[in-house]
């Protein structure tokens, strides 16, 4: 096995592991570069939807998407289609899988169907380090905070999107509250939890200063250094720990921009606990 890492914040591409070959020894090492590194890749992975779905199994029990259909004869993918004539591409902007569920996305398995030829990289931020370099006055200003996190509703998930369906769950928007900054279960460490598509008020703050409060955390969350960007290949695989990183679909590949490109993915997500 080797391990290299994509920057000094997060993320490592790690090769000499077949995830067709999954079994709880496997996977120990897997979990334990997942928590290391909060982000991994495999490339050259061609496995099988019954094995993406075998794979996410072991770290527990598969979540339903809030608003969209699974694949036909395999409800647990959601195919993630930019079509090559579509402007918008699902995931652009920083977010936390469904942050807005009581217990959001514990981790996200993706596997690349068909990549464009340039472009549609993804950026992950590594939530654990926004907290520690975060100036100790806001800390002390959020520590004990909750903030709501805004589903945004059906639409927002299907609407802008020609191929993706409704699951026939209520379409209306909902939020819950969570802790600004929470603990992981398994490290114990402690992780800035807001992010820019979902997260929309404190919790018993004015709104001026909810508002300004939340745009300082956004903008600091965003920095580089926090970063590592991935190229998308063909059957690559990439498995992130959605409770301490956030992440942003760049969709620099649709013909707005002179390149109309197809951006096919299938993504499995696995049930997390409530953040505390």
């Amino acid at each position: 096995m080797d391990v290299k890492l994509l920057s000094g914040a997060l993320g490592a591409e790690i090769s000499g592991i077949s995830l067709k070959d999954i079994n709880k020894e496997i996977f120990n090492t897997v979990n334990e570069l997942l928590l290391e590194h909060k982000v991994i890749f495999f490339r050259d992975q061609n496995i099988t939807p019954e094995e993406q779905i075998r794979l996410a199994k072991f770290f527990g029990p598969i979540e339903e998407h809030a608003y969209v259909k699974g694949r036909d004869g395999y409800p647990e993918i959601t195919r993630l289609i930019k079509g090559a004539d579509e402007k918008n591409q699902w995931g652009e902007g920083w977010h936390s899988d469904v942050s807005f569920n009581i217990r959001p996305t514990k981790a996200v398995i993706l596997k690349s169907i068909k990549i464009p030829p340039v472009g549609g990289d993804t950026v992950f931020s590594n939530m654990e380090l926004a907290w520690e370099t975060l100036h100790d006055s806001i800390k002390e200003k959020i520590l004990n905070k909750s903030a709501r996190h805004y589903s945004l509703g059906a639409d927002s998930f299907i609407e802008n999107f020609k191929h993706f369906e409704s699951n026939g769950n209520n379409p209306k928007e909902y939020y819950n509250e969570h802790p600004i900054v929470r603990t992981h279960p398994d490290t114990g460490k402690k992780i800035l939890y807001v992010n820019w598509m979902y997260t929309k008020t404190i919790v018993g703050m004015p709104k001026e200063e909810s508002a300004y409060t939340l745009n300082k955390l956004f903008e600091h969350q965003s920095s580089l250094d926090f970063t590592c960007r991935f190229s998308w290949t063909e059957n690559a695989v990439a498995i992130w720990d959605n409770r301490s990183v956030i992440h942003y679909a760049i969709a620099d590949f649709f013909p707005g921009r002179g390149m109309g490109h197809e951006r096919i993915m299938d993504r499995v997500a696995i049930l997390g606990d409530e953040p505390y």
